[in-house]
């Protein structure tokens, strides 16, 4: 309970901090009630669920997660509210003593999608990867969705990845599987968690 109040709280302060900076006291109070909503979902999630154990790893865990790692922590917040209202469930078996928040359904049946610490559509199969995302996020900070996001840009306008490219196992043959299967598993991040667990899509 104290993990989900706590949490709540930062994400109001973080909220009502970019409202100020970005439109003054209006944007303050914008930001503050963005930050609540969000917040607040997100901490009960937290505390439902029992995320962050009573322990030194789960208070370390929490403490970069609302710290260093808080915009990260915001993202996968926005992300988990859209999943509850569309009527997605927490999984919280998977999620207790996790540091992470998992979501039963994914936004695709294909794959799971992590942001933030917050895991949709994930299986014991494929969780080892899906972490590597959270710890990237952890040891990165605020640097780790502008880098994801710049690297999908990149490879999406300036495609170095076909130089490497499996093109007899995986070819690319259709606008589509541009995105699937040359894009997506070439970016750093998924490169990296792919070696860890997983196959790239083919």
């Amino acid at each position: 309970m104290v993990f989900g109040i706590i949490s709540a709280a930062i994400q109001v302060g973080f909220g009502a901090l970019l409202g100020l900076l970005a439109g003054g006291p209006i944007g303050l109070l914008i930001g503050a009630v963005v930050g609540l909503l969000v917040g607040a979902v997100f901490g009960w999630s937290v505390a439902s669920a029992g995320v962050y154990a009573a322990d030194v790893r789960g208070v370390f865990l929490f403490v970069v997660d609302h710290t260093w790692s808080l915009l990260n922590t915001v993202v996968g917040a926005i992300y988990l509210a859209v999943h509850l209202l569309f009527g997605h469930s927490l999984d919280r078996p998977t999620s207790q003593g996790s540091g992470r928040v998992s979501v039963v359904e994914g936004v695709s049946p294909r794959y799971a999608t992590t942001i933030g610490t917050v895991c949709a559509g994930s299986s014991s199969g494929i969780q080892r990867h899906e972490d590597v995302h959270i710890f990237q996020g952890r040891l990165l900070g605020p640097l780790y969705v502008p880098l994801v996001l710049a690297n999908y840009v990149l490879f999406t306008v300036a495609p170095v990845w076909l130089l490497y490219h499996d093109h007899t196992n995986a070819p690319i043959n259709r606008f589509t599987r541009y995105f699937e299967i040359g894009v997506y598993p070439h970016v750093w991040n998924e490169a990296i968690a792919y070696r860890i667990q997983g196959t790239p899509p083919r």
